[in-house]
């Protein structure tokens, strides 16, 4: 469960690009007091909850004013019982070119406990956190809640189906990186209508959760939002889901039909 748990936290990060491939908007899509909710099921059960929020930071780094991401997610119903998870991240990113300053997360997943912290280093391409100093491949490095919003604020406008690109990211003691593939158009029936969406299949490893031939499928709102609306991957048995429940705040209309 922690595996399938940590894997759909990592799912909002799947839009992030280096900045030579896509440039940032203008402005940030996202604004103050924006809130979306978010449902993982297992089959037809759900099985955890998460709540991402931006708030205004008290926080200067570098004397640069900044945003406050926060991730609270938990495990529900039967879930709850057989397999309690309450974990905490918090990322305080710069107002305008939204790259991270500092990370930390507070991880209560049964009887594993961990408790992390990270500063960003972005011109010196290092991240140092509590378990040591990690070298960095470009000056921009994210951790899995900063990188949700980095992407969100990307220009997409130029991309085609079959393209790919690569992300960089700080998770558990390493630096990792992914490909993803723009597939295409979909409009998505869900909690909140249904939505125009912008389709993406992000890599994954085969192992002892994903199928040799698994694909990870993220739908994003075809709006100025680029809020993420659904994810989908099969596992060895049955598939996992994560949906949008709720969005409060957001800057712009959604994209519903």
């Amino acid at each position: 469960m922690r595996k399938i748990f940590l894997t759909f936290i990592s799912i909002i990060a799947t839009l992030v690009t280096q900045a030579q491939q896509l440039p940032l908007k203008k402005e940030a899509v996202f604004q103050d007091g924006e809130v979306l909710q978010y449902r993982l099921r297992y089959g037809f059960i759900t099985a955890a909850e998460a709540t991402i929020k931006v708030t205004n930071s008290d926080l200067k780094f570098d004397n640069r004013p900044t945003y406050r991401l926060s991730v609270d997610a938990q495990t529900s119903g039967t879930f709850d019982v057989f397999y309690k998870i309450r974990d905490r991240y918090d990322s305080y990113i710069d107002k305008t070119d939204l790259l991270p300053y500092f990370y930390q997360e507070n991880i209560r997943e049964a009887s594993y406990k961990r408790q992390d912290k990270a500063r960003f280093n972005q011109d010196g391409k290092k991240v140092v956190s509590n378990r040591g100093t990690f070298n960095t491949p470009t000056t921009q490095t994210f951790d899995l809640v900063s990188a949700y919003y980095f992407a969100r604020s990307l220009d997409i406008s130029k991309m085609k189906v079959g393209d790919t690109f690569k992300l960089n990211y700080f998770l558990q003691d390493e630096i990792s990186a992914l490909e993803i593939e723009y597939v295409g158009k979909e409009t998505i029936k869900s909690k909140l209508g249904n939505i125009r969406c912008l389709k993406f299949s992000p890599s994954i490893k085969p192992g002892r959760i994903f199928k040799k031939d698994s694909r990870l499928y993220l739908w994003v709102t075809d709006d100025g939002n680029r809020v993420p609306v659904k994810a989908q991957v099969e596992i060895l048995v049955g598939a996992v889901t994560m949906e949008l429940k709720s969005a409060a705040g957001l800057k712009y209309a959604l994209a519903k039909e």
